[in-house]
């Protein structure tokens, strides 16, 4: 290996760092340092990608000192994924509103995460027959069969929970290990357990209310004292998005994704329905879609580029709540619940598109009968996943192997796995906030002046 060209790769980060630390200190707006940030990494990925070639030595080893930029970043923001959900949740009660309205706004949070999802399905299968998609086409190479019998071997012990024990794996039996993030439904179980003490903070309120001013001036400093550790993590977004997507372009095996370019394509056009689905929901609630889009830019291109909705947590419940007027506790409701259920991307366009391409290849005719019971499937599996691990290859899992359907099957898109897992995280994120701001809005607790004002003005890192 050489090494002068692993420290020329090092000192071209750092000098595309700087520049992003020069716009900073010259005051240029957080989405425009986060926009120069994606064109710079692309720019440089793709300098990399035709000096070097996705798998050579040099390149291979530069991959780690982009990580210490890019995945340091990623697990900052899951440093303070559970100590954000969970003071933010327990704040919200201390303002009294959530809890009058709590049934209700969570009711809809997780009505239109599902409703969305099974929406999503309905695209999927849309657009994969539109293509002509067929499994039966794909090329299996050795990394396809791998990744088939990785997934038959996960799937073990997963295919017969039955939904009840989906859902009593959200309760938080151990809420201190869930802080820890140990189980897959980890932040949900926080949630829940926030909600908890929520409630006994307005029991105490009521019966004993020189406690709960305690309690409360208590709740607020740790408030306080958890966003200021937000704001010091969001200042780096520009830094770890050029990071990211400067090693994703560099290291991306173009030859696969040419090959499997018809699959590809298929999901960004499905991917994109949703989006215009989700603007639509918008517009339906009376806001303004091109406003949302303007808004949400910053964290749904994060989302893009670390495939990531947990590390995008943060940055959403701050654009949700600090460009788009959202409460404190609707924002957190649906930001934490749609990491795990109702995922429109992962859960819902994903797996239907999957089984369409899947079927023929056992014979099943694509009727009206396997169309809707696919629908209903994907719907009440995106609430079902949480309880086993979440993520697309799970929800393609419960699926498939409801619908009687190869698992293994689901291994044919491994070279293009993280391409279209961009697109999908992205929509995954844009559902989730898309849930909280229209439930904002219908309950009547949108901060339309927010909302509405000048994106100038506003910041998710001040």
């Amino acid at each position: 290996m050489n090494t002068f060209l692993l420290l020329l790769n090092i000192i071209g980060l750092l000098v595309l760092i700087g520049v992003l630390y020069v716009m900073h200190r010259k005051k240029v707006s957080f989405s425009k340092r986060v926009f120069t940030g994606l064109g710079l990494g692309i720019g440089f990925g793709l300098i990399l990608q035709f000096a070097y070639g996705p798998h050579s030595e040099v390149l291979l080893a530069s991959v780690p000192w982009f990580n210490l930029v890019g995945v340091g970043y990623v697990k900052l923001l899951q440093m303070i994924v559970m100590p954000l959900v969970f003071i933010s949740i327990l704040a919200a009660f201390t303002k009294v509103t959530i809890g009058k309205n709590f049934g209700k706004m969570a009711g809809s949070i997780l009505g239109i995460l599902i409703g969305t999802t099974a929406i999503a399905a309905v695209i999927g299968i849309s657009i994969t027959l539109l293509f002509g998609l067929d499994a039966s086409e794909i090329v299996q190479g050795e990394a396809e069969l791998a990744r088939g019998a990785s997934i038959e071997e996960r799937s073990e012990g997963v295919v017969d929970r039955a939904l009840p024990e989906q859902i009593l794996d959200l309760l938080p039996a151990n809420p201190f290990l869930d802080f820890t993030g140990a189980r897959s439904t980890s932040t949900i179980g926080v949630v829940i357990f926030a909600a908890f003490l929520g409630f006994a903070y307005l029991t105490v309120n009521r019966k004993e209310p020189e406690s709960a001013a305690i309690v409360k001036k208590g709740i607020d400093a740790v408030y306080a004292l958890i966003m200021g550790v937000v704001r010091i993590v969001l200042r780096l977004t520009p830094y770890g998005i050029l990071a990211i997507i400067a090693r994703t372009v560099a290291t991306s095996d173009f030859g696969a994704i040419y090959s499997l370019g018809k699959f590809v394509l298929a999901s960004y056009v499905a991917l994109g329905i949703m989006f215009i689905i989700h603007l639509i929901i918008i517009t339906i609630s009376g806001l303004n879609p091109l406003t949302y889009v303007k808004k949400a830019g910053a964290a749904l291109l994060f989302a893009f580029t670390s495939r990531s909705s947990a590390g995008t947590l943060p940055l959403n419940i701050n654009t949700q709540t600090n460009r788009l007027g959202v409460p404190d506790g609707i924002a957190n409701f649906a930001g934490s619940f749609g990491l795990s259920i109702g995922q429109n991307g992962c859960a819902g366009i994903y797996p239907a598109m999957l089984a369409v391409m899947i079927a023929p290849t056992v014979g099943q005719p694509i009727d009206a009968q396997f169309i809707i019971t696919l629908i209903v499937i994907v719907a009440i599996s995106s609430f079902g996943v949480a309880g086993v691990g979440g993520g697309a290859t799970f929800a393609a899992i419960l699926v498939l192997s409801a619908l009687n359907l190869p698992i293994a099957l689901a291994g044919l898109l491994i070279s293009v796995e993280p391409l279209i897992d961009m697109g999908r995280t992205a929509v995954n994120v844009s559902g989730s906030m898309t849930a909280g701001v229209t439930t904002a809005k219908v309950s009547g607790e949108l901060d339309t002046e927010i909302y509405n004002g000048s994106i100038e003005e506003q910041t998710v890192e001040a």
